[in-house]
Order: C-alpha cells, then structure tokens, then sequence
C-alpha cells in the first residue's frame, strides 16, 4: 500500500519561507551591487567606451604606468643571472 505524504507543520513552513526570503535577498543584493559594475558595460557597450573616452580624457597611460619599470623577466631561464 502506498505511502500517504506527512504534512508539513505551519512553523516549518514559516521556516522555509524566512529562510528563501532572506537567500532572495542576498541574492538581489549581490545582483543589483554586479549590475552597474559588471552587466551595465556589457549590455551598453557603446555608452561605456563614451564614457570611458571622457573620463579617460587627458591621461598618458605612460605617466602613470611607464613601460619598462618593473623588472619582469621575460627570457626563458628567470633564475639565471643576466
């Protein structure tokens, strides 16, 4: 004879229920913190490098990074003396 299902008690339910809210939650949070960050560039990306190019206007990328300053290795024995 087949298993009737229990049912589930009113404080379960209530437990499920704050549980799922607050995971909802967390995850609407984290979800509205990535969208200007990370999907706003990626579905606008016209309005980005706008953006970009006037908030970058003016700045020498060699000013502020110049090449050749930090000694990387770049040969194929790092360890060996130069």
């Amino acid at each position: 004879r087949p298993r009737r299902p229990r049912a589930v008690s009113a404080g379960a339910m209530a437990r499920l229920s704050r549980t799922l809210g607050i995971f909802g939650a967390f995850v609407a949070v984290v979800g509205a913190a990535f969208y200007p960050i990370y999907f706003r560039p990626l579905l606008l990306p016209e309005e980005y490098k706008k953006e970009q190019s006037i908030n970058r206007a003016g700045i020498v990328q060699e000013d502020i990074q110049p090449a050749g300053t930090l000694d990387l290795c770049v040969c194929i024995d790092c360890f060996k003396d130069p």
